[in-house]
């Protein structure tokens, strides 16, 4: 009788860090969603395909009324990945995943609501693992070029400098920059400047069909660019605290 030896693989782990939102809810938890339900018809479909992180630092939630929240969440069409700031005292077993080292990035202010203004930061790195923060820096450039499109579902971060597309960028992608973003096709998904807090950066497009522009904490959806600047070349800047957009001649 011959006896087979299977040799085992080995299992292969490896740390990745995705780009989320964190939405942190105040009390009293009725109006904190009333105040979002506004917000989120201003800005229609603004967490369209986004995980979110739940940030409970603010609330003192039973685990009943964090699994209330996130139900509340999901038939706002927000889907939860994982939540941090938990009270220690509460048992987080058949809750999300805890959450831990999340680094910041920016903040988006959602327009004309107080209530929740502040309290939403996009985009923010989940589960990046505390030894990369650690790591020795390495000289980076000062801008990242990227030749092909940026296609449908696919996201560029550079934060440490201007980003430059020399193709177009597709509905539901995203590009998001610490500094100026220059995109010599049609800007069709998101463009994200100045996402380390830089207000003077920039966003120019050769053809202007955005779903959302966004210059430090500030912001402009579809929606609210004016449709004569539509399918022209266009630039994004802040004025204060009011993003404007005007044709590039």
């Amino acid at each position: 009788m011959t006896s087979v030896v299977r040799q085992r693989q080995s299992l292969m782990f490896r740390a990745r860090s995705y780009m989320t939102f964190s939405v942190m809810p105040r009390p009293p938890i009725a109006e904190w969603l009333a105040d979002l339900d506004l917000s989120l018809e201003a800005s229609k479909g603004f967490f369209a395909g986004y995980p979110v992180v739940l940030n409970l630092s603010a609330v003192n939630l039973s685990p009943n009324g964090v699994m209330q929240l996130i139900a509340n969440l999901e038939e706002r069409n927000i889907r939860v990945l994982g939540i941090e700031g938990l009270d220690p005292a509460v048992p987080a077993a058949g809750l999300p995943p805890l959450m831990r080292g999340g680094r910041d990035s920016q903040t988006l202010v959602l327009p004309e609501v107080s209530g929740v203004s502040g309290d939403i930061a996009a985009p923010a790195s989940a589960g990046a693992p505390a030894a990369a923060a650690a790591a020795t820096p390495k000289a980076q450039p000062a801008s990242l070029m990227i030749e092909a499109p940026v296609r449908s579902g696919q996201t560029i971060v550079f934060i440490d400098g201007d980003i430059t597309v020399l193709g177009s960028v597709g509905s539901g992608a995203e590009v998001v920059a610490g500094g100026s973003i220059h995109i010599y096709g049609t800007l069709r998904g998101r463009a994200l400047a100045g996402a380390s807090g830089n207000a003077k950066a920039r966003i120019f497009c050769h053809r202007v069909e955005a779903e959302l522009l966004a210059i430090d904490s500030f912001y402009k959806t579809a929606d609210d660019i004016d449709a004569r600047l539509r399918r022209g070349p266009a630039q994004a800047w802040l004025e204060g605290e009011t993003l404007k957009i005007s044709a590039l001649n």
